[in-house]
């Protein structure tokens, strides 16, 4: 079995932690608990006739008081910039911390998140907006719409790299 390391990157609060808990647990939960440091979980999943066992990095969320740890990104084999669709400050933090993440990890596989979808009525951007080339999947931790395509596609993306 192939082992692959993906990281959470993300303003605070977008859900990066409940779209780790409803992949890996099928769980979703009401309550806020700030990501201190990492949280390491892992799950397997299969990519055509190939075992590859997700480890799973939910790094604290960045804003302006916290600076992500490059450190924790070393190692990543791909990883999902999450943006809460409510909130626009978030997608502009991401597309920093996308430039950052790339001049530590180099051109691994990504994929943009645009969580909340459950509350799509509220929201502040328009993903059809953010026009870069790159993936984007639309996800809810509560509902787990997008939850399994969007980790089982950065798996295939990044078995394909390599």
């Amino acid at each position: 079995m192939i082992q692959k390391k993906i990281c959470m990157v993300g303003s605070f609060a977008v859900g990066k932690t409940s779209l780790v808990g409803r992949f890996v647990r099928g769980i979703f939960s009401e309550k806020y608990l700030t990501t201190v440091g990492v949280k390491i979980d892992k799950r397997p999943v299969t990519v055509g006739d190939r075992e590859v066992n997700l480890v799973l990095w939910d790094l604290y969320g960045e804003d302006e008081f916290q600076k992500l740890r490059m450190s924790y990104l070393r190692g990543a084999s791909g990883y999902f910039l999450v943006v809460d669709g409510t909130r626009p400050a978030t997608l502009d933090k991401a597309l920093q911390l996308q430039t950052k993440v790339s001049e530590t990890v180099g051109a691994v596989p990504f994929i943009l998140l645009f969580n909340k979808v459950d509350i799509r009525d509220r929201w502040e951007i328009d993903p059809d907006a953010v026009e870069r080339g790159w993936t984007k999947i639309l996800t809810s931790a509560k509902t787990g719409q997008g939850v399994e395509e969007a980790f089982d596609t950065l798996a295939r993306m990044m078995v394909e790299e390599g």
